[in-house]
């Protein structure tokens, strides 16, 4: 488990910190709270960190995505490719080509929420972690 300050504080002073914290966290008013469970809801809607994450490693073409993407069917993952598209996250880019090539890269936005889900995905990893070591 990594160090913490609170590692080594007693219980009272734990409480106190953590009853300040919530205080703090409190005073979010309500529309940070709509605009905050938004975010949440479209990073956790299915497959779109999965879409996301095969991006950011690599995936360009649409067989690309389906190749990393496990269990996704081509009918969601082109549903997906566009709502990730229509709100930013993907760039579509296509080329005349015979058949038509389509790529579809990550936008600056794309990797600015993976950037952002990191620290909850490190955070998941602990609490697993935790549970291994208490069970």
């Amino acid at each position: 488990m990594a160090y913490s300050p609170d590692s080594e504080a007693q219980p009272d002073e734990l409480d106190a910190r953590r009853s300040a914290r919530l205080h703090e966290l409190g005073h979010i008013d309500d529309e940070a709270c709509r605009r905050f469970t938004s975010a949440i809801e479209f990073a956790g809607r299915k497959w779109n960190a999965a879409i996301l994450l095969a991006g950011v490693r690599g995936a360009r073409r649409f067989s690309e995505y389906r190749d990393t993407v496990a269990g996704i069917s081509d009918r969601v993952l082109a549903a997906r490719l566009r709502e990730l598209e229509a709100d930013g996250l993907l760039e579509r880019h296509v080329r005349a080509t015979t058949p038509v090539t389509i790529r579809y890269t990550p936008s600056s936005r794309a990797l600015q929420l993976m950037e952002l889900l990191q620290p909850l995905v490190e955070w998941q990893a602990d609490e697993e972690r935790t549970a291994g070591q208490a069970g």
